[in-house]
């Protein structure tokens, strides 16, 4: 049992080395710990969706450039999931969370005092880099998870990352419209500086499993190595990139039509939007528990076809606010669903080596949402909104595409 401020094992009980997590798991209140610091962490990278014509005007960008502002943001995630999250595997995790925590706060500072684009860029891409913390937290709570129950403790955290990305959204266009965009960035800072006291003072000192020993150049070419090896990790990475770049194609444009004729939506009406997608957060948790009960595969399916039609709705989002909500829901439920299912079959692979599974699966997923963002502004500047719902629906099809045919020579828990 957790007692605040020492910093002791959350749980009663551990399993053998390298295996499949302690026996009863961290408390219900360290799960819940575990989503917020995630949620606050990775909403940092989603902030500028909804600022992105304010950010533009303010720093006299382009249309077309000021979608870089997503894809730089991307690029650094992508680079710190496979640099510094496999670090989980071989250091003290705690100390490792908390000083990513604590070099997040500076690099969300630079991004606030930014007065140009390369040093708003230069921000961007350390606020990316450093917002990897939120896999080193979801590969520890699945660490610290019983296997029989880790689809739970894992849809619970990423539960929290989901609402953190929609809640990102809503909290920077109210605080943008209320103190400028700047403001966003600032309060994110020093929520940022609290949440690494907090974890300092309550996460356990040291993983269920001891520590990898690995020099650093070995962990990050056993990175490589897994997904030589393990054919599932591949499969499920292709998921993510898929259906990640379906959601950033979303999430990375919707604000230039909001903003244009005939609805000119403020920042804190566009970032409303997120709330709409909340139910994404639901899905999280129910696959979750889908995945224990070893439905992963037809999950997979049900969410990859879900995506697939969210397009239909959000293709008449020029004429109807309802049918955005709608397409919303449908894409958020299918994207976390795919989600929190990849990441429980990967980590399951080898628990040992859960950051560099997760970091490395990762990766693709970063890969898809600067594909999708940087795609999607100039998709838009060229062909307009009806261009970018395209490009969305090929991403859904080619993921449904590889379910069908992966599927046949899938175990059905896979």
């Amino acid at each position: 049992m957790l007692m605040p401020g020492n910093g002791e094992a959350v749980t009663r009980r551990t399993g053998a080395r390298g295996g499949g997590g302690p026996e009863f798991g961290p408390s219900r209140g360290i799960v819940i710990l575990f989503a917020v610091a995630c949620g606050a962490a990775v909403a940092n990278v989603y902030f500028s969706q909804p600022l992105l014509v304010t950010i533009g005007h303010d720093l006299a960008m382009s249309p077309a450039l000021v979608g870089s502002v997503v894809t730089f943001t991307q690029v650094g995630y992508g680079l710190g999931l496979f640099f510094l999250v496999p670090l989980g595997d071989v250091t003290d995790r705690r100390r490792l969370i908390v000083a990513q925590l604590l070099l997040l706060v500076v690099a969300l500072t630079v991004v606030a005092a930014a007065r140009t684009a390369a040093v708003l860029f230069a921000g961007m891409a350390a606020t990316g880099l450093l917002a990897v913390v939120t896999q080193t937290l979801v590969a520890y709570a699945a660490s610290l998870a019983p296997a029989a129950g880790r689809g739970r403790v894992v849809g619970l955290v990423t539960s929290g990352v989901v609402i953190g990305i929609l809640l990102a959204r809503t909290a920077s266009g109210l605080l943008a419209d209320l103190a400028g965009w700047r403001s966003v960035y600032l309060a994110s800072a020093s929520l940022t500086a609290v949440l690494a006291l907090i974890l300092y003072r309550v996460l356990p000192r040291h993983s269920a499993a001891p520590p990898a020993v690995l020099r650093y150049g070995q962990l990050l070419r056993s990175t490589v190595t897994l997904f030589a090896r393990e054919r599932q990790l591949r499969i499920r990475a292709l998921f993510g990139l898929l259906v990640f770049a379906a959601f950033s194609t979303l999430w990375s444009s919707v604000a230039l039509p909001l903003s244009e004729a005939p609805y000119f939506l403020s920042h804190s009406a566009i970032g409303a939007l997120g709330l709409v997608g909340v139910a994404g957060a639901l899905a999280a948790s129910v696959a979750g528990r889908l995945n224990d009960r070893g439905l992963s595969r037809r999950t997979t399916g049900i969410a990859l076809a879900l995506l697939a039609v969210s397009w239909l709705p959000l293709a008449f989002t020029r004429s109807s606010l309802w049918a955005l909500a709608a397409g919303v829901v449908l894409l958020d439920l299918a994207v976390q669903a795919v989600h929190v299912t990849n990441q429980t079959l990967i980590y399951a692979l080898h628990p040992d080596a859960g950051s560099r599974l997760i970091g490395g699966y990762m990766i693709f997923y970063s890969i898809g949402s600067a594909t999708g963002a940087i795609a999607a502004t100039s998709l838009y500047a060229l062909a307009g909104w009806g261009a970018v719902c395209a490009l969305g629906a090929v991403f859904s099809c080619l993921g449904l595409t590889l379910w069908v045919v992966t599927r046949k020579t899938a175990t059905p828990d896979r």
